[in-house]
């Protein structure tokens, strides 16, 4: 079981989720140019090294050829399919919580592809990581934050900035996913992309079943943990009857 993070995140955010799941062997791993992993977003040339296609890659190369059941979050579960569609035989199945499909406009619409493409243009890619940061957390939240971690949240601009960028178009083909696909989302969002219809869309476009989670929001790996909990036990049970 390898569990891929969103963009901008870190796997310590899944800890309650990977406590809950002591009797599986899980990987959770930080993505080039987040948390841990900060460093890996830079070639030796100074070059970036990131977006959708590099994240996939990497993935492919975690799994190091061992069939495995892949569950991401977000960006992560965008990526996820990405790998799935370049390795099928290393995927026994794939769960996908509330992944961003921003270039497919039966998604969402428009709107969230001219949301992404604000981060995906900005300037200064440490000052993104702090937009984006202060947008979710708040700016009291933000500015209550210890400086070390406000550092690495403004560090953490430059790889999602090229995440955002990643999805200018559209990044895998569709009808190339061929491996069991479960596709989950909470029911509180007040977001368009991340409510039940664009998800029950995708889940018609790719052939996958939907699991929806009552009270559960984008972050639930977070903050409603037991629905993340129940979306890996999901796909791992399709795995077992796939």
């Amino acid at each position: 079981m390898v569990i891929v993070h969103g963009a901008p995140d870190r796997s310590k955010n899944f800890a309650h989720v990977v406590h809950q799941l002591r009797d599986v062997p899980v990987t959770v791993y930080d993505r080039r140019g987040y948390g841990k992993s900060l460093d890996a977003a830079i070639d030796a040339d100074g070059s970036v090294l990131g977006g959708f296609d590099v994240h996939a890659d990497d993935l492919v190369a975690l799994l190091d050829n061992t069939p495995s059941v892949v569950v991401g979050q977000s960006a992560g579960g965008s990526i996820a399919m990405v790998a799935a569609t370049r390795a099928p035989e290393l995927f026994l199945a794939l769960g996908v919580w509330e992944p961003t499909m921003v270039p497919w406009t039966w998604w969402a619409g428009e709107l969230p592809m001219e949301r992404t493409m604000i981060w995906a243009r900005g300037a200064d890619p440490l000052q993104v990581g702090e937009d984006f940061n202060r947008t979710i957390l708040g700016d009291e939240r933000w500015e209550g934050l210890h400086d070390s971690t406000k550092q690495l949240l403004r560090a953490e601009g430059l790889a999602f900035r090229a995440d955002m960028a990643g999805q200018a178009e559209p990044f895998f083909e569709l009808d190339q996913l061929k491996v069991p696909v479960l596709v989950g989302c909470g029911t509180v969002s007040a977001d368009e992309r991340f409510q039940i219809a664009p998800h029950h869309r995708l889940a018609e476009a790719v052939g996958a079943e939907l699991f929806v989670a009552e009270g559960a929001d984008h972050f639930a790996h977070t903050n409603h943990p037991d629905a993340w909990v129940e979306l890996v036990r999901r796909t791992v049970a399709l795995a077992a009857r796939s």
